[in-house]
């Protein structure tokens, strides 16, 4: 799964006072009273969306606006916070038809509340963007990133962490299309404003080390890719331990990596420990762990070990349509990854059923686009 820089996290966190402080008088009135609850809600969604209990969080969350608009009234600049985060949650779900109007609706009241130029509209625009590149719709992404990385070139300057946020989004939907060179020239510039600004062993520079990394995977670009995953999972160890979800992502990127190159005795044990990471951590059923058992999956499917590959992914498929919508773009790419085992093991009627089910979906969302 991808993340979302920790510099533009750090900037939604900021965003809205009221949910991060208390009013040192704290007087007893029910506005009071109920932006209290909406704060301890906020934290247990937060708790909920981190250990992906997506349908867990999503109503804690949805309860959170209406709490915060029948308070503050619906127009209010401390609503732009609850309202990313509801959309986010959908976001991760795949709900995307849900999403984009509260992604809108928070633009919205930035701009108006805080101004078309300020950096926190820049935000708003950032995460409307990945929206849309998400989707599939690279024309809409790229205008919003484009005007992101201008507010924040501006109002921040050229050389600060959020620029470099921007510089990444953009560099991301070029990288979709195939634009590799425009890609790797943003990937490139915002990599050395977090190395000055940030370090260069602070995880959000390892974000941008990734995001170089896989832009030189798939230019079969091996050995440049090789030396940048092993760099990120560095940072990932020091900063965070051998045993955090975030080494286990970067474990991941490694092993993926190897498996491309066809060095499968390689990949092997670091998929494995990266699953093992997952399961202690994040627990059995989590997105993180399906990824992890998807993987694996598909180095024993490359490998001709089919009867092992199978179970991993059936499992990995029984997270997925648990926690994501049924068009969420990882939960069809679980489903093509065992339509090709399946067709490997000559199981020709499951595979059939699946590729018709993946199909009808992909026709709809082309359908979508071009609206």
């Amino acid at each position: 799964m991808k993340r979302i820089s920790m510099v533009i996290a750090l900037a939604l966190a900021t965003l809205v006072s009221a949910y991060s402080s208390t009013n040192s008088a704290q007087s007893e009135t029910e506005k009071d009273r109920a932006l209290q609850e909406a704060r301890k809600l906020n934290i247990e969604l937060t708790k909920l969306r981190d250990a992906g209990k997506y349908d867990e969080a999503r109503p804690l969350a949805e309860r959170v606006l209406e709490i915060s608009e029948k308070a503050l009234g619906k127009e209010h600049p401390d609503l732009i916070l609850p309202l990313l985060n509801l959309a986010r949650l959908c976001k991760s779900q795949g709900r995307y038809a849900e999403a984009e109007p509260l992604f809108k609706r928070a633009l919205e009241i930035s701009e108006m509340a805080l101004g078309k130029e300020h950096p926190y509209t820049a935000a708003t625009l950032d995460n409307l963007g990945r929206l849309y590149e998400a989707q599939g719709r690279y024309v809409e992404a790229e205008q919003l990133h484009k005007r992101a990385l201008e507010i924040d070139e501006k109002a921040l300057g050229k050389d600060h962490p959020a620029t470099a946020a921007n510089l990444s989004g953009l560099a991301e939907t070029y990288r979709a299309q195939g634009l590799y060179a425009e890609a790797e020239s943003l990937c490139k510039r915002a990599l050395a404003i977090k190395e000055k600004a940030l370090g260069k062993d602070h995880p959000d520079t390892a974000i941008t080390v990734e995001t170089l990394a896989r832009l030189y995977l798939e230019q079969r670009r091996y050995r440049e890719a090789e030396l940048l995953c092993k760099r990120a999972l560095g940072i990932y160890e020091k900063a965070f331990g051998k045993d955090h979800p975030e080494t286990a992502t970067g474990i991941n990127n490694l092993a993926y990596l190897y498996q491309t190159q066809g060095r499968y005795s390689e990949a092997e044990p670091l998929h494995k420990r990266a699953l093992d990471i997952s399961e202690k951590t994040l627990g059995k059923n989590h997105l993180s762990t399906a990824t992890s058992l998807k993987n694996l999956a598909a180095l024993y499917r490359d490998q001709g070990r089919y009867a092992e590959a199978e179970p991993l992914y059936r499992r990995a498929i029984a997270i997925v349509e648990v926690t994501l919508e049924p068009e969420h773009p990882d939960a069809l790419t679980f489903l093509e990854g065992y339509i090709t085992l399946l067709h490997k093991m000559k199981h020709e009627d499951e595979a059939v059923k699946l590729e018709s089910r993946v199909k009808t979906i992909r026709s709809k969302q082309v359908k979508q686009k071009q609206r």
